[in-house]
């Protein structure tokens, strides 16, 4: 069975606004993350310690994985609003696998909107790749204040 040329823009269409969407919210997340840090940032040039260390790299998974929760939920109620699932536990199950490129397949959109669903395995993968970009730079700084704080002073 062929999609009609109409679908497939509607389909199109439809992952055009939810990657902007995905994208917004994980602009601005980590946006108001790093905020958050430049306010630790301070606080941990004047005390050393790795538990700071530590609370900081979990506050930054925690809100990735927050992150990534709002854009896996805002593909689930799309799904369910396009009645592909009976459920929102189903289009929440299946748009976190595909999200995380896993597919296992065992729920599966229909063939009129199976575009967006892996058009959204490739947008996970893009977020999550900027995520773990994200973690690195805020490890990779965290390693340079305490190289800062082990120097010797003069």
């Amino acid at each position: 069975m062929e999609v009609p040329l109409s679908q497939l823009a509607l389909n199109l269409g439809a992952a055009t606004l939810m990657v902007a969407a995905t994208t917004l919210v994980h602009f601005f997340g980590l946006l108001s993350l790093t905020r958050l840090m430049s306010g630790a940032h301070t606080r941990l040039r004047t005390h050393e310690g790795s538990w700071r260390q530590a609370g900081m790299i979990l506050l930054v998974v925690i809100g990735i994985f927050a992150l990534h929760t709002v854009q896996v939920w805002l593909y689930a109620a799309l799904y369910r609003l396009l009645g592909e699932f009976r459920t929102f536990e189903q289009a929440l199950y299946f748009s976190t696998v595909s999200f995380s490129t896993l597919g296992f397949g065992d729920l599966t959109l229909g063939i009129n909107w199976r575009v967006l669903g892996a058009i959204e395995a490739v947008n996970g993968l893009v977020l999550i790749a900027w995520s773990t970009a994200f973690l690195i730079s805020v490890t990779s700084r965290l390693r340079v204040l305490e190289h800062e704080w082990l120097a010797p002073k003069d």
